[in-house]
């Protein structure tokens, strides 16, 4: 129809739409949801939304609404078209609150019938009727499918630590490991506590360095794909699934035996047992000096930040990898942003030819997904 074809055509014509303040007050369905372009007779009520399509022409949140009762004559003036905060839109009509997330591009026709109010896509004809996602959290439920499988193809741990376009591998530092034994945990709530992780496959006593695989996701901004033990300089050629203490892979899928740490404040380490005792030696301390500050907020923030400052390229403003020394001991820690946050991450041990063990892998993220 001539007014669906004349919204391409109107792309570069934009810029010279009126805005409308409007004053009244609206329920605030998005937060922050920005401005967009609405027909002032679904304003005025003498339409009802009809067209709804995205495009990026540089003003507002790109999305456009014309009513069922517009002419191509009325939506080719200027001053029949205002600009305003989407909710306002939303507040006439909550179904647009199902297609704000939508990229642009998208160009949708509003329906009512009898099995309620929804979209369809005009390029496929698919009915839109649930919330779409947002593609942050698109990506969070697709790399959370991906974790903690009992194994994963060599090439993908290799991929890992190749530079490429979209990840590049830093070394943060070497950390202390004086008994060999290996624990996972979040640093800042569970490691040194019962809740931590250690395994059952040790590695011999000293200092190793800690390598991490930066993404740089178009999506998703930078985030720590990988975190990796290097045990020596042999080449892995398998990789498996790292068992707590006491367990075996055929203990794997039994009750109470699971193989993956909790991660509840966004970052993980991997760290010696002893190490982890003196770290909650320390942590303990300080807390009862500070009864009325927060370990991470009061003491670790400004450390997180002084490392982003020392590379900025490689980490977001408030700091996701920290080379730490416990005070009062020559062991040092090595902490870092675990992927995409909170959840559940499994290691692994990458064995050599001989079967011992040369990296210690923890992915958090499909960089392919990114």
């Amino acid at each position: 129809m001539g007014l669906f074809n004349s919204k391409k055509k109107k792309e570069n014509e934009t810029e010279d739409v009126k805005t409308e303040v409007r004053k009244p007050e609206i329920k605030q369905y998005i937060e922050g949801a920005g401005e967009s372009i609405v027909s002032k007779s679904i304003l005025e009520g003498t339409s009802r939304l009809k067209w709804l399509f995205r495009q990026n022409n540089g003003q507002g949140n790109g999305w456009i609404a014309f009513g069922d009762r517009d002419t191509q004559e009325y939506v080719d003036n200027p001053d029949n078209m205002a600009v305003v905060d989407f909710n306002v839109l939303a507040n006439l009509e909550p179904a647009v609150v199902n297609v704000f997330h939508m990229p642009y591009g998208a160009d949708l026709e509003f329906r009512t019938d009898a099995s309620g109010s929804y979209f369809v896509d005009t390029a496929t004809g698919e009915e839109i009727r649930e919330q779409v996602r947002t593609p942050l959290q698109a990506v969070f439920e697709e790399n959370l499918k991906f974790l903690n499988k009992e194994t994963y193809p060599e090439t993908f741990f290799q991929s890992l630590f190749q530079n490429s376009g979209r990840t590049e591998t830093y070394t943060v530092g070497e950390a202390d490991f004086p008994t060999g034994k290996i624990v996972l945990a979040d640093p800042i709530v569970y490691l040194g506590s019962r809740y931590m992780v250690t395994l059952e496959q040790k590695i011999p006593a000293g200092s190793y360095p800690i390598d991490l695989s930066i993404c740089h996701s178009d999506k998703v901004g930078l985030r720590i794909a990988a975190a990796r033990l290097r045990v020596s300089g042999s080449r892995p050629v398998r990789h498996e699934i790292a068992m707590p203490e006491g367990n075996s892979r055929e203990d794997l899928g039994k009750p109470g035996v699971w193989a993956f740490f909790g991660v509840d404040a966004g970052l993980a380490c991997i760290s010696d047992k002893q190490v982890a005792a003196n770290y909650r030696t320390f942590i303990s301390r300080w807390k009862q000096e500070h009864p009325d500050k927060n370990e991470y907020y009061d003491y670790f923030a400004s450390l997180f930040r002084k490392s982003y400052e020392m590379c900025p390229g490689l980490q977001r403003e408030s700091g996701d990898f920290l080379l730490w020394q416990i005070p009062d001991t020559e062991e040092k820690v090595v902490m870092f942003a675990s992927g995409m946050g909170d959840g559940i991450y499994s290691g692994y041990w990458g064995l050599d030819e001989q079967g011992q063990p040369a990296e210690l892998v923890i992915p958090f993220l499909n960089p392919e997904y990114m």
